[in-house]
């Protein structure tokens, strides 16, 4: 049966009926799925379907679905698809799911307002990229990619409104944002109760055996779970990730708090990004987005307590992640370069940037380098130290630059060899 016959008719609640027998290579698959998640939902039954999966060599169909809502994916994305990437060198089927047709919608999740939906060009343009960053972590020729769309669109308003009355407004008014919304007397559109519902209804389509997600994905995901009962389906387990602490280990990673570290970032941006986290936010890097084993990890960890610079750990993780995205050769070169400009160097690659108009004003030199993306920006730099042409620092905010080559630095990353033309 089609899955829009099943949304017209939905059969009764399946479930499994064998109890199959739990093996040491269960229970390592198992410990695998448990690593470093927020919850599991339910284990037992997870436990059974990995069971049956190693008797009928039958794989997992395990489902991650993102809205392409920005063109970019940062590290903290991949704290989901690292798991899925465990689960798929298990040997299991997982499905990257574009949601094309759920970014029209919104999704509300954490939200206190109404989120505006994208437009059909927005997120088709942030679709493309989405796939070739996320198979930087899954394996390509083993990832399933879906659009949602493919089941959405043919729904119609007839299958809309059968779906939508698999769902009451009770259980909608039971998730947090909500929730509190509903009680702060904030508006909420009809259109975002169709969120949930359609992202449900993407398990349906999907036979999905396991959802993946971030904590605040979880009502969502439940959905799905009772929509596929309701459809005589098996439904599908969970398993909710922690969302990723940005660099100042205080907000949820998010380039609209300028906190992350994008994974098509140049390489050494990327290491010197992950170099400046806490030392105490290294171990919860280490834990989410490392690949190393949680005893070694437990080592490295007893070795600081016991004396040994973090810093030495920091290098190890920075060039594990910089490693993943670029080569283990960019991994060494940014560290020898991190290393040179610690010891008051300079990279040998930076850009040479030329400029007209000289003598010119500082705040106009860092601005027109593309060292900082205002002048604003470029006097505040001065203000904190920031500064430097040729190694000295600059205090003067007045100060303005006589034709010639300079390198330039600000912070500690950003380098550019300017020449100044009248």
């Amino acid at each position: 049966m089609s899955t829009e016959q099943n949304a017209t008719n939905p059969a009764p609640s399946a479930g499994p009926a064998a109890v199959y027998p739990i093996t040491d290579e269960v229970r390592h698959a198992l410990a695998i799925a448990k690593r470093g998640v927020d919850e599991l939902l339910i284990e037992e039954e997870f436990i059974q379907k990995l069971a049956r999966s190693a008797v009928t060599g039958k794989p997992l169909r395990i489902k991650l679905g993102l809205d392409p809502t920005a063109p970019d994916i940062h590290i903290g994305h991949t704290v989901v698809l690292n798991k899925m990437r465990q689960l798929q060198d298990l040997g299991h089927t997982v499905i990257f799911l574009l949601g094309d047709f759920t970014s029209l919608i919104g999704d509300p999740s954490g939200r206190n307002a109404t989120r505006p939906p994208l437009t059909p060009e927005q997120i088709k343009f942030n679709a493309e990229t989405y796939f070739e960053q996320a198979v930087m972590v899954l394996n390509r020729e083993k990832t399933e990619i879906r659009y949602n769309s493919e089941w959405s669109l043919p729904l119609g308003a007839d299958g809309m409104i059968k779906l939508a009355s698999h769902h009451t407004v009770a259980r909608m008014l039971e998730r947090d944002d909500f929730k509190k919304r509903f009680q702060g007397n904030v508006p909420i559109s009809i259109h975002e109760f169709l969120y949930p519902l359609m992202q449900g209804y993407d398990s349906v389509a999907l036979h999905s055996d396991l959802e993946l997600g971030g904590t605040d994905q979880k009502f969502n995901l439940l959905v799905g779970r009772e929509l596929q009962k309701q459809y005589g389906q098996e439904p599908q387990c969970i398993l909710t990730m922690p969302l990723l602490e940005g660099l100042d280990g205080v907000e949820k990673m998010s380039k609209s708090k300028a906190n992350y570290v994008g994974i098509s970032e140049k390489p050494a941006d990327m290491f010197g990004k992950l170099m400046s986290i806490s030392d105490v936010l290294m171990w919860r890097y280490f834990e989410l987005l490392s690949f190393r084993s949680l005893e070694e990890i437990a080592g490295f960890r007893s070795e600081t307590e016991s004396g040994r610079n973090p810093r030495d750990f920091k290098v190890l993780l920075a060039q594990e992640i910089v490693s993943r995205f670029h080569t283990a050769a960019d991994a060494e070169r940014v560290l020898e370069d991190f290393n040179h400009r610690a010891k008051g160097g300079v990279p040998d690659d930076i850009p040479a940037v030329s400029l007209g108009g000289a003598p010119l004003a500082i705040g106009q030199l860092l601005k027109q380098a593309g060292l900082v993306p205002s002048t604003s920006d470029a006097l505040r730099n001065i203000e904190q130290n920031g500064v430097r042409i040729d190694g000295t620092l600059i205090s003067d905010k007045a100060l303005k630059v006589e034709p010639g080559t300079y390198v330039v630095q600000v912070g500690k990353r950003r380098f550019a060899r300017v020449t100044l033309i009248v």
